[in-house]
């Protein structure tokens, strides 16, 4: 993954919620063309961040069934609105709420927030794919600890 858009999962509840965070750093590369002088973090990040989390509250939820072969895969962003710039310094609070699931897809309603001020908000889709590869599923595992407990198992 090129780009891991969340430090650290504050809370995984699955099937309902997750609540994530992502400290908004000068050092991010993407800062240097976005926009030079007035640094913004775009908007197809945030929603990427949005989307990471979503993903893994579904994922997490497809666990609870039994289902650890399965992977949430993104296929539509709905209704996305960017209400504020986030800027280098802020602190991007996310959340995630499940409003549809089942064992083919999944739906998440999606916003992030800057002390406490909803800067941006979607609907975010996703399918559910089987992934039959040991080490990929193993990887994912890793980075799910990682960032619910600071280490790999």
């Amino acid at each position: 993954m090129r780009y891991v858009l969340l430090d650290r999962i504050t809370s995984l509840k699955p099937p309902e919620t997750a609540t994530a965070l992502k400290c908004v750093s000068l050092a991010e590369d993407y800062f240097s063309d976005h926009f030079p002088g007035i640094p913004v973090m775009p908007g197809a990040l945030q929603l990427e961040g949005l989307a990471q989390l979503g993903g893994t509250l579904l994922e997490a939820s497809l666990r609870q069934r039994g289902r650890e072969d399965l992977s949430a895969l993104l296929t539509m962003i709905d209704r996305a609105k960017f209400r504020t710039p986030v800027r280098p310094g802020d602190r991007l609070e996310m959340e995630t709420r499940v409003v549809q699931f089942s064992e083919d897809a999944g739906r998440v309603k999606a916003q992030a927030s800057v002390d406490g001020k909803v800067v941006t908000e979607a609907e975010i889709t996703f399918a559910f794919v089987q992934v039959e590869n040991s080490k990929l599923l193993q990887s994912r595992r890793e980075y799910l600890n990682i960032l619910l407990h600071g280490k790999s198992e």
